[in-house]
């Protein structure tokens, strides 16, 4: 089964993902903070990770920074409720495969996981 992991200190988005991503076939894993997405990673070596920007701790652009030193072919979507252009282009400089704003929109999602899909 295609497994993902998302990492997000909001847990209505933790839950909106599980079930539209399992609803997509996907093994969700899930994670409010860095530290233990990281962890979840290591273990478990999904292929597409979604990251907030914005968590307590460190943030997504950390996580972002040591997927892809430890697994440079994972597709990392980045999210955030605070968009902006230099979030973005900080984003894609990192080498995320997209960068959403929130709230999520269900088309944005198919479009960025159909995306992530393509590279891998």
């Amino acid at each position: 089964m295609k497994k993902i992991l998302i990492i997000d200190d909001e847990k209505s988005t933790l839950s909106m993902c599980r079930l539209f991503f399992g609803a997509y076939g996907y093994e969700v894993l899930t994670a409010e903070n860095a530290g233990d997405g990281l962890e979840i990673f290591k273990k478990e070596r999904p292929r597409i990770v979604m990251t907030d920007i914005k968590m307590p701790g460190p943030d997504g652009f950390s996580v972002l920074r040591e997927i892809k030193a430890l697994a440079p072919e994972t597709e990392v979507i980045v999210v955030t409720g605070h968009g902006d252009e230099e979030l973005a282009k900080k984003a894609y400089e990192l080498e995320a495969s997209a960068f959403l704003s929130k709230p999520l929109n269900t088309d944005e999602i198919e479009a960025a996981l159909k995306r992530a899909g393509e590279k891998i």
